[in-house]
């Protein structure tokens, strides 16, 4: 099945650069409608601007600034075909970080996708179709040395895009969570010392993540992995919890 973008109404949060820019440029290129959105206005704007695309620069996580973005989105396109959940924070720490870090990373990286779903679902499922991408992490499916609140939000998120998939997936509702590794962004250079001696050896460009979407769309297959190894990974883990938690307390513990 070849996957047909042209005059799509799509939504990219967290789009004034990294993933998010790298899925606005690969959905423009399709003939897709973009909207762009992002914290920082300017970045929203130049990347909109790169495209052809809408800027919609504002919060994408409160339930107000979510409401705003859909309804903002809805009055530039006339409807919206695909929303990727894509903006996220990585806060580091473990039982010890604070209250603060807890509650941005369950805003931003879980609330703000049941936000959005809570707002677009009803529409698709009256007209019979939609699609929803969430931008996760391997750390959904693995973990994060070093950062409890991501490791643990990102989770969430993975298993919300699953539980969509699971009770909308026949009804018209495709929904796709990407599972990247290391990817060269911001997020990663601010990962700490150990998310960058974990994850930059392997680290993709933004763009392969986003071919790699595009890719997870034309074969309706919910799990993105631009790094293919992680299933082999997700998959040992399950298979055995213990040898794998025993590998990953060897691997905090090497020199």
């Amino acid at each position: 099945m070849t996957l047909d973008l042209a005059g799509a109404g799509v939504v990219v949060t967290g789009a004034g650069r990294g993933i998010g820019a790298a899925c606005v440029r690969a959905f423009a290129a399709r003939g897709a409608r973009v909207v762009v959105n992002d914290l920082d206005a300017a970045a929203a704007e130049a990347t909109a601007r790169e495209v052809g695309g809408h800027a919609a620069p504002g919060d994408a996580a409160g339930e107000e600034g979510v409401e705003r973005l859909v309804s903002r989105a809805r009055e530039l396109l006339g409807g919206i075909d695909v929303f990727c959940a894509n903006a996220g924070v990585a806060r580091g720490g473990g039982e010890d970080a604070d209250d603060d870090a807890w509650a941005l990373s369950w805003d931003v990286n879980v609330m703000a996708h049941v936000r959005a779903a809570r707002l677009l679902v009803p529409e698709w499922l009256e007209r019979g179709g939609g699609t929803f991408v969430a931008t996760v992490s391997a750390a959904g499916l693995l973990t994060m040395p070093g950062a409890a609140p991501y490791a643990v939000s990102k989770h969430s998120a993975y298993a919300f895009a699953e539980w969509l998939s699971m009770t909308h997936g026949d009804k018209g509702i495709r929904v796709h969570a990407v599972c990247p590794q290391g990817v060269r962004t911001d997020m990663l250079r601010a990962s700490g010392e150990a998310g960058r001696a974990l994850l930059e050896p392997s680290a993709v460009e933004p763009e392969l993540v986003a071919e790699a979407l595009l890719e997870a769309m034309e074969a309706n297959r919910f799990l993105v992995l631009p790094h293919p190894e992680v299933a082999a990974m997700y998959a040992a883990r399950a298979a055995d919890p213990d040898r794998w938690l025993a590998g990953m307390r060897r691997l905090l513990g090497a020199p």
